[in-house]
């Protein structure tokens, strides 16, 4: 008995030992699994860190009403199936905090990035990537977002930029790196700027080739058609959910002008037969048809990467719908691999953001009531702060619309003498349930010199801005998008939430894996992201 039971640590430290060195070897012999790994499908939830898993846990099992079946997410299954989870930090070479960037660039390739680059280590050198390797071993490749195709963490695994807002430069590059499968929003990166002119050929064969889905406005500063010079290089061209689904082989699907509509819309949108843009479930599942016809397997980035704009704006509510909308798709992968020892998924987050939190607080105190246990006999049990009720995570689930489609859809699109504290007052109310007054809409609409002006700064140079107080300097996003964040700010305590910034936290994500037990091993520690894309590049060699 004793000797069976030291095979057993023994055996346990030297998984542990595979994975845990800082310099991403592994011990002899032992690797991510033994050659056995065909396809990895890495799921990125964009700003998801373990607040935001949190969130979705907790409405999963504490709201009345939740959506999600028997109360249970798709991390419940994937550790209940026999998953493991890890803890990775996110730094970037010489900072503290993280951007999708160096991020996204930091997984794909395993080292350490400057801030704001694509695809380059921390001299400003590229550096080929995990989908790059993988196309040399002949996999198939994917890349999936709902956001951009040419947006931070899509473009670090396809693309070599020394800043992420190069995004025209970034599509020609992920053209020339050549995935399988594309399927994203972004179209404006993608055509020539004639197409800027309605009356121009152009714009009318552009018209005719996306069936009206899409609004045709390029960010192009040249004539170069880049859909032309994918159809030359054998891609089949998707702008609805119906191209998509007809489509067979190499496939890039751009279904919108930017971001693809946010998860409240889908939400709403989802069961309608009149939707031509696809769900990221949808999109996953298209992806893993095309590339499962590889022999040689696979590899797919896919991005839910709203969660993080819902979180920078402080949208409790909508960040609720980006969670539900990854958990469906981590779900579909889920069943696609259901007793497959041949793949490992990977779901991890690039960062964190917003600084969420449920908190408890002094609004509201809870009345006492009578309880019938013994230790209750002739006392009222009457706690001495609001610790939160359920029901509320209900009421921020049936939120109508986006903070920014209140402002932007709504607010902004009236006359500006009805612009007033009183009519915001009135739209909040109407689309969410958590009023507020006039006078809290005083406070969303009060603006103040800018204390940190900058000219000629993309986020900064707004003389005049939203007034923010004293934590001013962490909503560095300074256009009318803070307004959301003084929405958030009146409506915290009757959510029973905190935010405390508007950009992104140092915390550490979770990583969760599932597959072999060998392919699991290595993630089931404290690692960095560098680590966390060396292990996944090592999977991807070990043929």
């Amino acid at each position: 008995m004793k000797k069976q039971m030291f095979k057993l640590v023994v055996l346990s430290l030297v998984l542990v030992m595979a994975g845990a060195g800082c310099s991403g070897t592994h011990v002899r012999g032992i690797t991510p699994d033994a050659g056995k790994t065909k396809n990895v499908i890495m799921i990125i939830g964009d700003g998801m860190g373990p607040e935001q898993v949190g969130l979705l846990l907790s409405y999963a099992r504490q709201a009345p009403h939740t959506v999600i079946g028997e109360r249970r997410t798709a991390f419940d299954r994937m550790m209940g199936e026999g998953g493991v989870m890890g803890l990775s930090l996110t730094y970037p070479d010489k900072a503290l905090v993280v951007d999708s960037a160096a991020s996204g660039t930091q997984m794909a390739t395993g080292q350490f990035a400057g801030s704001e680059m694509i695809g380059a280590d921390k001299h400003g050198n590229p550096v080929e990537t995990v989908l790059e390797k993988a196309i040399k071993t002949g996999r198939s490749t994917g890349l999936i977002s709902d956001t951009r195709l040419t947006h931070a963490t899509p473009a670090a695994f396809a693309s070599h930029q020394p800043h992420r807002s190069l995004e025209n430069d970034i599509a020609v590059d992920m053209l020339n790196a050549g995935p399988d499968v594309m399927l994203s929003g972004g179209l404006r990166h993608w055509i020539p700027q004639e197409a800027n002119d309605k009356e121009s050929a152009e714009y009318k064969a552009l018209e005719q080739m996306t069936q009206g889905s899409v609004i045709l406005k390029s960010k192009r500063k040249d004539s170069r058609n880049l859909l032309k010079e994918a159809q030359e290089k054998g891609y089949m061209l998707a702008f609805n959910r119906t191209q998509m689904e007809a489509a067979q082989g190499k496939l890039l699907g751009l279904f919108a002008y930017s971001a693809l509509p946010d998860g409240i819309k889908v939400t709403h949108s989802q069961d309608s037969p009149d939707r031509t843009i696809p769900t990221l479930k949808e999109m996953s599942a298209k992806a893993i048809e095309v590339l499962s016809k590889n022999d040689k397997g696979f590899f797919l980035m896919i991005e839910a990467g709203m969660i993080d704009w819902a979180a920078h704006y402080n949208d409790t509510g909508l960040m609720l719908h980006e969670m539900l909308r990854l958990n469906e798709t981590v779900e579909y992968v889920l069943d696609w691999a259901e007793n497959r020892d041949d793949t490992l998924i990977i779901v991890t987050a690039d960062h964190t953001t917003g600084g969420f939190g449920i908190s408890y607080h002094a609004k509201d105190l809870p009345q006492g009531r009578t309880l019938q246990g013994d230790l209750f006999q002739g006392r009222e049990f009457k706690p001495g702060f609001n610790f939160g009720n359920p029901e509320v995570l209900d009421r921020i689930y049936n939120q109508q619309l986006s903070y920014g489609d209140i402002f932007y859809g709504k607010f902004d699109s009236l006359p500006k003498e009805q612009q007033t504290p009183a009519k915001l007052a009135e739209i909040v109310n109407e689309y969410t349930e958590f009023d507020i007054s006039e006078a809290q809409a005083v406070r969303i609409l009060a603006t103040e010199d800018n204390p940190f002006f900058t000219a000629g700064h993309g986020s900064l140079g707004n003389q005049v801005v939203p007034k923010m107080g004293p934590t001013g300097a962490f909503f560095v996003y300074q256009t009318d998008d803070n307004r959301q964040n003084l929405l958030a700010r009146e409506v915290a305590a009757d959510q029973m939430v905190v935010w405390n910034t508007g950009t992104h936290t140092a915390t550490p994500v979770l990583v969760f894996t599932k597959g072999s037990p060998k392919a699991m091993a290595p993630f089931a520690h404290v690692m960095h992201h560098t680590q966390l894309g060396r292990i996944t590049i090592e999977a991807i060699l070990t043929q």
